[in-house]
């Protein structure tokens, strides 16, 4: 009798409360839960094993894996560095000056349309001498005597390959992963993956200088974050009084005054934000708060007058000229050790359809000895194991003349097809030569890199599945890499 007065007393707490359970149902009903899950195991052994989706699901902001590096310097040579007057030396080219390519290595192969109509394709060798340095025998020309002293610290890949071949869309395809205008681009990509180190700075930010040669032009849309929050787009700082628009404050208004006003205006947000849902608002207050926080941050990080001597040294005397690639180099590595998570820095001038020896050489002078000083610096502060360093343009230029054939005097036209970059710290394989191309510097005969499997491979090497790494939009999944890529994993550590 009092066995069943305390039955009833169970149910009737159960009715009265489903979520009070006591401990002899939860056990009785557990032991079922336990031999299904056992049973299940047993008669599908894959019923509980992860899937390829399981990595898409962890938090953003968190790798998903170890990485190799925490933080990327891109600088990008905009306008096309000819491969073979840089690092992909080509002897044949000087036994064979002025013969025509031959239509067996062409293959009938797409053409810009200032070159497509020629008569005629002669072959042109280089006008620069190459030598080997370093204990890996790397063959660089001599526009590059600073980088050919750092040899041995980076990777040379010569068989790079894209589609694109104009400018616009090459650029923008390196940038983003499509030749179309719209995608997030890389630095966005690892923004909106890993977040900021720094809550006082950008994770993404954009230097640009020009060179001395044809500028191509340069759009914000190669640091826009496309679909993505507009949270995670690049932040252009700027060479003069101002490195950030309409940063600063007006006259007569206090930082406290600015700091009650913010706090107001992120009120009425937030209750923007509740009523129509709409997740751009929490952007645009943590844009606001940012933009705050980088009136005292960012003055700090642009200001060199603490840098010894030595470092200016190193970098050159043009690294106290604001907005000189020297400068720019600089301020790189100042971003990199305040936590900037992607560094892209631009220089324009590398489109030398004409004159190429005399204008590449003056490209080349421009940005030599700070390229290398990067390189050389970070390493000595023990950050470029974890600091990955990437130097390349678009595309790269064709072994035959442009136009006029004329030795002394010669232009190149684009040439998606092949050609090289070079790569250092940040779980890179140090002094390596990756990649070959045919005797003419034409085709790409071993190991092939598309941009998206270099995509890839950098974002491996943040700790990021590339092919995880994506963002719904339009009722699609967008990544980086679009639906292609492959990790190089002969290039990493």
């Amino acid at each position: 009798m009092e066995e069943h007065k305390n039955n009833l007393e169970e149910n009737k707490s159960k009715d009265e409360n489903p979520l009070k359970v006591n401990r002899r149902h939860f056990f009785s009903q557990l032991s079922v839960g336990i031999g299904s899950l056992a049973l299940g195991s047993l008669l599908i052994p894959d019923l509980f094993k992860g899937s390829a989706g399981t990595l898409a699901a962890q938090p953003l902001g968190i790798p998903h894996f170890a990485p190799k590096a925490k933080r990327i310097i891109y600088l990008f040579q905009a306008g096309g560095p000819s491969q073979l007057e840089s690092f992909d030396y080509k002897p044949t080219l000087h036994k064979r000056m002025g013969e025509d390519l031959p239509d067996s290595v062409r293959a009938g192969q797409r053409l810009t349309g200032m070159t497509s109509g020629q008569d005629s394709f002669p072959l042109m060798p280089s006008a620069v001498k190459f030598r080997q340095h370093g204990e890996s025998q790397k063959w660089i020309s001599d526009f590059f005597p600073h980088i050919a002293k750092i040899a041995d610290e980076i990777t040379v890949v010569r068989s790079m390959q894209t589609e694109a071949i104009n400018h616009d869309p090459a650029i923008t395809f390196f940038q983003t992963g499509s030749q179309i205008s719209g995608r997030p681009s890389m630095g966005s990509w690892l923004s909106y993956g890993l977040g900021n180190e720094n809550k006082n700075l950008p994770s993404f930010v954009v230097l640009t200088s020009r060179g001395k040669g044809n500028s191509q032009g340069l759009y914000s849309k190669l640091w826009s974050s496309g679909f993505l929050d507009s949270k995670h787009q690049g932040v252009l700082l700027r060479s003069g009084k101002d490195p950030v628009l309409y940063l600063n404050d007006p006259d007569g208004l206090s930082r406290s005054d600015k700091r009650h006003l913010l706090d107001h205006v992120s009120s009425l947000n937030k209750i923007h934000h509740v009523e129509t849902g709409d997740d751009e608002i929490e952007s645009r207050i943590a844009q606001y708060e940012m933009a705050y926080r980088m009136q005292m941050s960012v003055p700090d990080v642009m200001d060199i007058s603490k840098e010894p001597e030595s470092i200016i040294k190193l970098y050159g005397e043009d690294c106290q000229v604001p907005g000189t690639y020297a400068a720019n180099a600089l301020q790189a590595r100042r971003l990199a050790e305040n936590g900037v998570r992607f560094i892209q820095l631009y220089h324009q001038g590398w489109d030398q359809h004409g004159n190429l020896p005399n204008e590449m050489a003056g490209q080349a002078k421009d940005v030599d000895q700070a390229s290398a000083a990067l390189v050389m610096d970070l390493k000595q502060r023990g950050m470029l194991e974890d600091t990955l360093v990437v130097w390349g343009g678009e595309f790269g230029r064709t072994n035959y003349c442009q136009g006029h054939f004329n030795p002394e005097s010669y232009g190149r036209d684009h040439h998606p097809r092949a050609f090289s970059i070079w790569m250092a710290g940040g779980g890179i394989k140090p002094g390596l030569t990756y990649g070959k191309t045919d005797e003419f510097g034409y085709n790409v005969i071993e190991n092939p890199v598309h941009i998206n499997d270099f995509h890839a491979t950098l974002m491996y090497a943040m700790g990021l599945d590339h092919e995880q790494l994506t963002y719904k939009h339009q009722g699609r999944r967008f990544r980086l890499t679009d639906v292609a890529g492959n990790v190089v994993k002969d290039l990493l550590i």
